[in-house]
């Protein structure tokens, strides 16, 4: 480890999601006494979430070829880490990272989160375009190949990923496509201790005390099975029983579609800092994360499966891709698209709250084993250990 003293993280867009993969491996590297920066482009006008002033983030404006060629040219001499760490096999990171090696000689490892290909089909897409196609894909000013995030690129970088001195991923899903050491995302355990918190109180505080609450603490998308919850619940039919939705979707109009089909059981709540998210959990009595099973989802690790865990609350869940191994034995499981079952397990639980209260608190023992922020530290400990 004295070997590196600095790593840089790249990160193709700081403006996505993305951002929150490399801040939670800069808090492991930190545990190691790593410094790190981390470096990106900005596609969007704003980072995707605020990020602790102590941590060094360098951004440049994210643009489309070729004028992005000129703002590779000025991130380059930016990257001044020990070891670069890319942040997605896109080109606007992994591709930039390959770069830097060429005349730096320093090492990469390449840290895959997701599949980035199965959001345009998976091993099903290809290019195949006209010759008339293929032209004004490259040479209209708003030509696809403009776009360094196009799925072209990131097919090209996937094929590049040998060329990595180390891969780290996400799940069990994508160690079998692309092999590499497998670092789930960790959760500060420290933040989400339940210990700290009084569920009444917190249910108080944002006005659920006469409900039976059921959170989804999540950006609402088709693929993550909200459907089915209130197809269960009106089955159900107790009124209740409410979900809560945290943040809302900031991508297309997927809420409005909700909340004028199933508006009565839906309480909206509005996206809160980080650090608030733990007192927002301890209101909920179960964490709901109805995954369907689709090319996206079996390659996803969701988050929200942990802050349950760490905040020792019954997860209702589904057996998509790696959840089952990730709650273990201290969840509920379901079949993908099944209301039928999640509706027997809602009831299930709630006939006897304290059992599965219980089951929650080996959720967090598992969670703090398994999925905290020390856990992520100890493997990537390892795998800079063997650069």
């Amino acid at each position: 480890m004295k070997r590196f003293s600095k790593l840089s993280l790249l990160v193709a867009d700081l403006s996505s999601a993305a951002i929150l993969r490399a801040y939670l491996i800069s808090a492991a590297l930190k545990k190691l006494d790593v410094e790190v920066e981390i470096i990106g482009f900005l596609f969007g006008e704003n980072l995707y979430r605020k990020l602790p002033a102590e941590l060094e983030v360098k951004s440049l404006p994210g643009k489309n070829f070729p004028e992005f060629l000129g703002e590779i040219n000025q991130v380059l001499p930016k990257i001044d880490g020990d070891i670069i760490y890319a942040i997605k096999p896109q080109a606007a990171s992994f591709g930039v990272a390959l770069l830097k090696k060429l005349y730096s000689k320093k090492p990469i490892i390449l840290d895959i989160d997701d599949w980035e290909l199965s959001w345009y089909g998976g091993d099903d897409w290809h290019y195949r375009p006209t010759l008339k196609q293929f032209a004004r894909d490259l040479l209209k000013p708003e030509g696809a190949f403009r776009n360094p995030h196009h799925p072209l690129y990131i097919k090209w970088m996937e094929n590049w990923i040998n060329r990595a001195d180390a891969v780290t991923v996400h799940t069990k899903f994508l160690q079998q496509r692309f092999g590499g050491a497998l670092v789930p995302n960790g959760k500060d355990i420290t933040l989400f201790n339940p210990t700290e918190y009084d569920p009444e109180f917190s249910r108080s505080r944002y006005g659920l005390s006469e409900y039976r609450i059921l959170m989804f603490p999540g950006a609402p998308r088709p693929y993550k099975g909200l459907e089915d919850i209130f197809i269960a619940l009106e089955k159900i039919n107790q009124s209740d029983l409410k979900l809560v939705i945290v943040g809302g979707n900031p991508y297309d109009d997927y809420d409005e579609q909700l909340q004028q089909r199933w508006g009565h059981w839906i309480i909206k709540l509005p996206k809160y800092p980080a650090d608030v998210m733990p007192d927002l959990v301890a209101a909920a009595h179960i964490i709901v994360v109805p995954q369907r099973d689709t090319l996206e989802t079996r390659a996803q690790f969701p988050l929200k499966l942990t802050d349950g865990m760490a905040m020792a609350k019954p997860v209702l869940s589904t057996r998509v891709g790696d959840i089952p191994e990730i709650l273990g034995d201290t969840g509920y499981l379901v079949d993908p698209a099944c209301p039928e079952q999640l509706a027997e397990q809602i009831q299930l639980i709630f006939q006897d709250l304290d059992a599965a209260n219980q089951r929650g608190i080996k959720a967090r023992e598992r969670c703090v084993e398994n999925y905290s922020i020390e856990a992520m530290a100890a493997t990537l400990e390892s795998v800079i250990a063997q650069l």
